[in-house]
This record gives structure tokens, sequence and C-alpha cells, in this order.
């Protein structure tokens, strides 16, 4: 079994890590900063205005977060569970189809293996007649035979006596 060809090229990165014994890298909290504005622009309005929009963007994303984290918390359970009782009853009917599925062979099987039963008397009986019928030919062809010879013979025997006949006249 090729469990490689499962891997994914982020997963064989992590493998490596580990058989490497590296550490893990740090999250990078860069994204969480707010940013002042650079040296240079400390007295500019409009950059100390762009990293207040900035700190304004990150806060929204940061409450819709909790947001999301409090609905989760408040309706995820049940989600999970109306989730795991629908995939019960796809596996149920999955099952049931299963089920039947093997009943339809299983008399497939049995109704052919019937049928080759009764096929098979069927042929031993005619492979019977056949040998009644081809020793028949051969008894025929042996008689025919027999006859031949014995045509043969009289027909020698005839011509001898018919031979002695004319020479005696």
């Amino acid at each position: 079994m090729n469990l490689a060809a499962f891997e994914t090229p982020m997963m064989k990165k992590e493998f490596d890590r580990l058989a490497a014994r590296q550490p893990m890298d740090t999250l990078s909290m860069k994204r969480y900063e707010l940013p002042t504005p650079p040296a240079g622009k400390m007295t500019d309005i409009q950059a100390w205005n762009e990293c207040v929009d900035n700190s304004m963007a990150q806060l929204e994303h940061q409450r819709t977060r909790i947001l999301n984290l409090e609905l989760m918390l408040e309706y995820g359970g049940e989600s999970w569970k109306v989730y795991n009782e629908v995939l019960v009853d796809m596996l149920n009917k999955v099952q049931t189809q299963l089920s039947e599925v093997k009943k339809d062979i299983q008399e497939v099987n049995w109704t052919r293996k019937n049928q080759q039963t009764q096929v098979g008397e069927k042929m031993k009986q005619l492979e019977g007649e056949w040998v009644g019928l081809v020793s028949k030919n051969y008894e025929i062809e042996q008689a025919l035979l027999n006859m031949e010879a014995e045509y043969e013979t009289l027909k020698k025997h005839h011509e001898k006596s018919t031979a002695s006949v004319e020479t005696k006249t």
C-alpha cells in the first residue's frame, strides 16, 4: 500500500521537517500588529489616517471572528448533530440497498445454478443418446463391411462356378 500517494506537497514538507527534528515555525503575528507610520511620515495626517483605517479593518475582522465563534458555540453542536443524523440516514439507506443487491445477486446465482443443473441433466441424456447412435452407426458400418466381404466372397465363388461351368461346356 503506497501511503505517499495521498501526501500533498504541504504534508511532505511537514513530514520532512519532522524527520529532520526541526522546530515548528512560530506563528507570524505581523498581521495583528498595528504599525505606526514610517519615521519620515510621523507628522503626515494621511499616513496616520491609513494606520487608523488599517486598525479599524483589523478590529472589524476580530469582531467578525468573535461573532463566528459565538455562533458556532451556540448552533455548531446542533448542526453537527443534524449532519450526523443525515449521515446515519444515508448509511442506513445505502446498507439497505446493499442488502437488496446482495439478495438479488444470490437469487441470480441460484437461478443460474438451477438452470445449469437442469441443462447438465439434459446434456447427460443427450450424451447417452449420442453414444447409443454412434454405437449403432458403428454396428451398421461393421455389418456393412461384413456384407461387402461376404458379397465379394460370393461374387468370387460365383465367378469360379461360372468359369468352371463354361470350361466344362
